[in-house]
């Protein structure tokens, strides 16, 4: 077996931008699927952004984080009125906030790596689903996401690979019963994407 990486396929000109192109693109893509984008400097200003969102819609602010997003660069506390706990979803939480491992420009597309510090359950259980992706985290297309994550495993100590890659495009949606467009049908029915920078 050949320990090369696997052969690039062609790759659309729509996908090759530079950085302003690229997160125009991606926002462009992710509304068309019916996401919301909110662009926030810095990690700071994210449970602010989340506060306004939730309030916006007259949503819960009782929050299930990922871990990843609980150390001191999120300042949690500034925002009161929101009740924060770090850790997998449970069935009762409403809202679940993740943290994007990437985003992929040509669709709109997050990409969320399963592990400890961002528990799966946080994609599916809460009908509001808050992502938060660094803008420097954006791929052009899915191979350049891949080639990412394949570069991560190979740098890490101990390997990056996780269980889980959870593509996500939009909040969940099914047309199997007559056509008829029903979100929220196995998962969140809304998804609101923080980009940070």
């Amino acid at each position: 077996m050949s320990s090369t990486a696997p052969a690039s396929r062609s790759i659309s000109a729509r996908c090759k931008l530079g950085t302003k192109a690229r997160v125009d693109l991606f926002i462009r893509e992710a509304e068309r699927v019916n996401a919301t984008v909110a662009r926030v400097s810095g990690l700071a200003a994210v449970p602010r952004e989340i506060a306004h969102y939730l309030s916006k819609h007259n949503l819960p602010t009782k929050l299930r984080i990922a871990p990843a997003l609980a150390g001191p660069d999120v300042p949690w506390t500034a925002q009161t009125l929101l009740s924060v706990n770090a850790g997998p979803a449970l069935g009762t939480d409403e809202v679940g906030v993740s943290r994007a491992f990437a985003g992929v420009a040509e669709t709109g597309t997050l990409v969320l790596a399963s592990g400890p510090l961002n528990p799966t359950t946080l994609n599916f259980l809460p009908s509001t689903h808050v992502v938060v992706l660094r803008a420097a985290d954006l791929a052009g297309d899915y191979e350049e996401a891949w080639a990412r994550l394949r570069k991560e495993n190979a740098q890490a100590e101990k390997g990056f690979m996780p269980r889980a890659l959870n593509w996500i495009t939009g909040p969940s949606r099914t047309a199997d019963i007559e056509q008829t467009v029903t979100m929220g049908a196995h998962g969140p029915y809304r998804v609101h994407l923080i980009l940070v920078g």
